[in-house]
């Protein structure tokens, strides 16, 4: 393949005081990773051998990689004949910049990683910077960065767009040993608030009311009459 038509990479400012600023990476990566985790309690019940595991949400998607900076490999670093234009302490500078507090938004900027058809809307989590060479007054000239970005998803785009994950469909389900119905709506539904739309399916008045091996049914959260979030 021709280098010139190879896409590079960028990282673009989303908001704040740098809002659209643009930073083009000036090697693509030679890979990247995700990692994603989950997040479960443990909950002793007396009688058992062994902890019940309950779910209680999903954590962000994480994405790793590298990035090399180079003057003396760059087009746009020091050459014979015209002065050095992006080196790689201004770079740096740049992608360093991403981690600090934006006096308008009060906390680090939102960025979008795209290169080709990918894009991942985050904000930089972790950087680390390993100088490797210089220039005779000290300046960096040869950089490896590692950094890691964390997806990052507004509260109205969770709100419009829930997991998949979320229950949709009644269900039924025993209780076993000294579980609770606040307990009971963690692990399903990953809320505890939500112990109040079992006990009205249940007829429950009393949500101790309730004792091991009883069944209560759990209704999908989009029903018509299902609970409300308020954001306050």
């Amino acid at each position: 393949m021709n280098p010139k038509q190879l896409k590079k990479a960028t990282i673009t400012v989303l908001e704040g005081a740098k809002a659209n600023t643009v930073i083009t990476v000036l090697f693509n990566p030679t890979e990247y990773s995700f990692e994603r985790t989950n997040a479960f309690k443990s909950t002793p019940v007396p009688g058992l051998t062994s902890p019940l595991v309950h779910f209680v949400n999903g954590e962000s998607d994480t994405l790793s990689m590298e990035l090399f900076l180079d003057d003396y490999t760059d087009p746009n670093g020091p050459q014979p004949d015209r002065p050095q234009s992006e080196p790689v302490l201004t770079k740096l500078r740049e992608i360093g910049d991403l981690l600090n507090i934006d006096r308008r938004l009060h906390a680090p900027p939102s960025v979008r990683f795209n290169w080709g058809p990918f894009e991942f809307v985050a904000v930089l989590e972790k950087l680390g910077r390993k100088v490797t060479l210089f220039h005779p007054d000290g300046t960096p000239a040869r950089a490896t960065l590692s950094v890691t970005f964390r997806e990052y998803r507004t509260l109205k785009e969770q709100l419009e767009r829930p997991r998949r994950e979320s229950a949709d469909k009644s269900k039924r389900r025993q209780i076993i040993g000294r579980e609770t119905l606040p307990l009971l709506a963690s692990r399903e539904y990953g809320d505890v608030a939500y112990w109040r739309l079992i006990a009205e399916k249940n007829d429950l008045d009393d949500p101790r009311a309730i004792a091991s091996g009883d069944w209560l049914v759990l209704p999908p959260l989009d029903e018509p009459d299902g609970p409300r979030i308020v954001v306050r």
